[in-house]
Order: C-alpha cells, then structure tokens, then sequence
C-alpha cells in the first residue's frame, strides 16, 4: 500500500513568501481595527475630530521623515531583522497604548507620543518588508505571487475592520489596540524564522550614499519616478475624498455613515477580485496596463460629486477596486523585474515617501478648498487631477513599452534560501 505524499506548495512559494504573507496578513487583521480603534479611544478620552486628526497626523508624520532612511538601513541590514525590530516597536507602543486607554487616563499628549512612535516603526518595517517580498519569489510566477500576497492583505483588512467595528462595540477600543499589539508579536516571531542571506554590495560609503544610490536607480528610469510623482498626488488627492468629503456626502445625501461604510467596503471586495483576475491574467505590457486601468480610480471623487445613491457609489468602489488592483499586481511585477536586488529597499522607501508625503497636506487643506471653491468643485478637481496625471504617464515611452520578461527568473529571489518545496535557486538577473 502506497501512503500519500504531503501536499506540497508550489515552488514559487517558497518559505519566504509563505512566512511573509502569513505574518502579512495576522498584522493586516490587527491594524484594520486598531486604526478605528485609536480614533474611538481619542473620543471616548473627551477628544473631538480635530484630536483625532492631530494623533492620526503625530504618527504619520514621522513615518515620512524616517522612511528614506528606514529603506537605507533594510539594504544595509537583513532586512528581516530590521522587519522584527520594527515589529517589536510596534508591538510594545500598542500594547502601552492599550493598557493606557483600559486604565481610562489615557491623554491626548500620550496618545500622540505612542501614535508617533508607531509610525517609526513603519517608516522602518515597510521599505525592509517590500524589498523582502520582491526578493522572495522567482520572475516566471512574480505576477501570482504579489497577486494572491495582496488578496490576502486586503482580505484580512477588509475582515479587521469588520472585526474591530464588532469588537469596539463589545468591549471598546483598549482590547483592540491589545489584540494588535498580540498581532505584531506573533508576526514578528513568524518573520525571525525568514531565511537570508547577505545581499551582495559594493563596500564603502555612509547612510548619505545609500540614499544617493537609490535615488539614482528612481531618477533613471522615467517610468519610475514618473509613477512615483503621479501616485503622490493620487494619494492625497483620494485621501481628502475619502476621509474628509465622502462621510459629509453620505451624512447629508446618502443616509449617514452605513452607506458610506458599504460603499468602502464593495471597494476592499474589488481589491480582492482584482487579485484574483491578476493571479491568471500576466498582461505583456506591464505598466501600459496598470496605468490605464488608473483611470477608473477617478470615478468615485466624480460619484460623491453628482452625488450618485448609494447602490450606484457602492458599484462605482467596487470598480475602483478591482482596478486599482490591477494596478498595484502590475507596479509590484515591474520593480521586481527591473530593480537591482541590493537596492529593493531604498526605492521602496522612495515609493513609500512618494506614497504618503503629499497625504496630510491634502486632509489638511480640503476643508479651505471647499470653503474656496464648493465641495462638488473640490471632488471634480479630485477626479480631474487623476485623469491628467495619468495621462501624462502614459505619454512617457518607457510606460507603454516596458514588457514583462518571460524567459529565466530574475533576481528577485537571490535572498531567498529554498527548502525542500523550492526547486532550484532562481538566476539573479545582475
């Protein structure tokens, strides 16, 4: 009698991948609630909406201000290690964070310190984390890998949030900011078991130098920073949609805060169908692609502007969704493939910086620019700024030729040590 074999994964999932997306997706759960949670802790302390924003803004300020650097260390550094240090930063400034809101003396000033410190934490964990993913898979399956990695990060904050919502109720939001502070711990423990090797570098040179470099490997390459200058306005411009004027939108026009709440969620649900379409569909031209379907990203600033119902603006995010998505599969397939391995992190960092940076000007100044211009001419000018932004990406050449390769694995998988359902090492591409 023959006795079944285990079940293996693919060998484009290796331990890496697998450690990553797990931990990923514990820290996507607890984050989802904790961000509602801190907001509810921030009220329940006799806070109003202008606290709550200043202890949002205390932790993203310093996430832009030690992000270049946090990237300089991850390719200085394992980056695994830089991964648990900043997990056990986060862990600890939750879990004080916690035990001050469930003593009931918590205070603004406090909230604010523990907020920031969180944001050091990320400014450190994201770029070491995104340069580790790229490096965790081989080229032929990249695509896939980064889908199905996505799927689960939107899944599991699409799932937080529910959670935490529910959860806040029950007990309020002390036990939230516990749970995330558990998350981070057992993430961090499933990231020490990553496996790494040193990354080849050129010797010499400070923490200047580094930052030189990956500067120039982002200014080389048109396609790069010109994304990189288009998601910074994207971003902020979203963000002011839909953290300032969406919840006044639903509160005077669509029946207050549970269509609102049903329209962000159809557009988690479209992130993670547009994993799923992009764990089959490997289109030829990466980024021609990715940023066309940036188009549709416009629609729900034009939807808040008419406004549309509810049904309408629920279907118009789900959209967004699973376009945007389409999006990021294509952005993360396309560093992997062109980027040096030693030198994942630092653009990382650069992308991140571009990312979040313009995010707290655009909150800050959407209240002056509806009292300037009237909201329905601040939401059209959303939608009108992603139109122009991307179609001026897709002027640059660089954008619509740059194609996937689809011959031997490139290097971003050099890092990644295989174990018995590996297969063979992966050629580096430099």
């Amino acid at each position: 009698m023959t006795i079944p074999s285990a079940p293996h994964r693919p060998a484009w999932a290796g331990r890496n991948y697998t450690l990553l997306t797990a931990a990923a997706m514990v820290t996507g759960l607890g984050n989802a609630g904790a961000l509602i949670a801190a907001a509810f802790a921030v009220l329940d302390a006799g806070g109003d909406s202008g606290d709550v924003g200043l202890v949002a803004a205390a932790r993203t300020v310093p996430l832009v201000a030690f992000l270049l650097i946090g990237g300089a260390v991850a390719d200085r550094l394992p980056r695994h290690r830089v991964m648990v240090a900043a997990n056990t930063l986060n862990c600890l400034s939750q879990a004080a964070f916690a035990a001050l809101v469930l003593s009931g003396e918590a205070r603004l000033w406090q909230m604010a310190v523990l907020s920031a410190l969180g944001g050091t934490g990320q400014a450190f964990f994201s770029p070491a984390a995104e340069g580790m993913l790229l490096s965790s898979v081989d080229g032929k399956q990249a695509g896939r890998a980064f889908a199905l990695f996505r799927m689960g990060m939107n899944g599991a904050q699409i799932g937080g949030a529910a959670l935490g919502g529910a959860l806040i109720a029950a007990f309020g939001p002390g036990w939230v900011l516990a749970v995330d502070a558990a998350a981070f711990a057992l993430a961090g423990s499933l990231r020490a078991f990553l496996h790494v090797r040193p990354v080849a570098r050129s010797n010499g040179g400070g923490m200047l130098r580094d930052l030189r470099e990956g500067w120039q490997e982002v200014a080389g390459r048109a396609w790069l920073w010109g994304i990189v200058v288009q998601f910074s306005v994207v971003n902020a411009v979203v963000a002011a949609a839909e953290s300032v004027y969406g919840p006044l939108v639903a509160e005077e026009h669509l029946g207050g805060a549970r269509p609102w709440g049903l329209a962000l969620a159809a557009f988690g649900v479209g992130t993670v169908l547009g994993g799923l379409l992009m764990t089959r569909w490997k289109p030829r031209r990466l980024l021609l692609v990715g940023t066309v379907c940036v188009f549709p990203f416009a629609l729900p600033s034009a939807a808040l502007a008419v406004p549309l119902p509810a049904p309408a603006l629920c279907a118009v995010m789900f959209v967004g969704g699973v376009s945007i998505e389409v999006f990021g599969v294509s952005w993360m397939t396309a560093l992997h493939q062109e980027i040096p391995e030693d030198k994942l992190s630092r653009v990382a960092a650069y992308d991140w910086f571009g990312s979040v940076s313009m995010v707290p000007l655009a909150t800050a100044l959407a209240g002056p620019a509806e009292s300037a211009f009237g909201r329905t001419a601040a939401l059209w000018g959303c939608s009108a700024l992603i139109l122009l932004l991307t179609l001026a990406v897709l002027a640059v050449p660089e954008v619509r030729q740059l194609r996937r390769r689809t011959g031997a694995p490139v290097a971003g998988s050099v890092t990644d040590l295989p174990d018995q359902a590996d297969g063979p090492e992966p050629v580096s591409r430099r």
